[in-house]
């Protein structure tokens, strides 16, 4: 291959890396834009909150709730301990069956906190994330959902809002 052919071949192996380099970081990087519309406790979610959830979830919930949100085998069925494994967070849960006070009350007091007398392994997350970093986590969840299961969820949210 002559010298010139190889310089370009070179920068456009060059280019290719920046790019797929680029795009790699974007995505963990919070600049695609949320879907349309998506909310958390009534606020417009941004790319920033959705990356910073992303963050966050990685590091405090991702170790029993997957890190693709798929949640614990057999979630639906009950460990030796009397207790639920961690749902998954995906659509094929039920994390989108509740409203955006509930899921926040739920992160931040533990289920416990909210259901008496219920025995979770789900700590609450108060004393351990703020309020900012809660929200975020769950507004990167629900950005993951596909636009039926958002819906849902947002009616839900809002027949709550509206006390009926």
């Amino acid at each position: 291959m002559g010298a010139m052919k190889a310089k370009r071949w070179s920068a456009a192996a060059s280019g290719l890396v920046a790019i797929a380099a680029g795009t790699a970081l974007a995505g963990g990087a919070g600049t695609e834009a949320p879907p349309d519309g998506l909310t958390f406790l009534g606020q417009p979610v941004t790319a920033e909150q959705i990356a910073r959830g992303q963050q966050v979830y990685g590091e405090y919930c991702a170790s029993c709730h997957g890190a693709n949100l798929e949640g614990q085998p057999d979630w639906r069925r009950r460990l030796g301990n009397g207790r639920m494994p961690a749902p998954p967070h995906d659509e094929s849960g039920h994390t989108w069956h509740h409203s955006d006070q509930d899921l926040f009350d739920m992160t931040k007091l533990g289920v416990g906190g909210v259901v008496a007398g219920y025995e979770s392994d789900m700590p609450a997350f108060g004393e351990i994330l703020t309020d900012e970093e809660i929200a975020a986590v769950l507004a990167f969840i629900k950005s993951t959902w596909p636009e039926r299961q958002r819906e849902v969820q947002a009616r839900i949210t809002a027949k709550e809002e509206s006390g009926s």
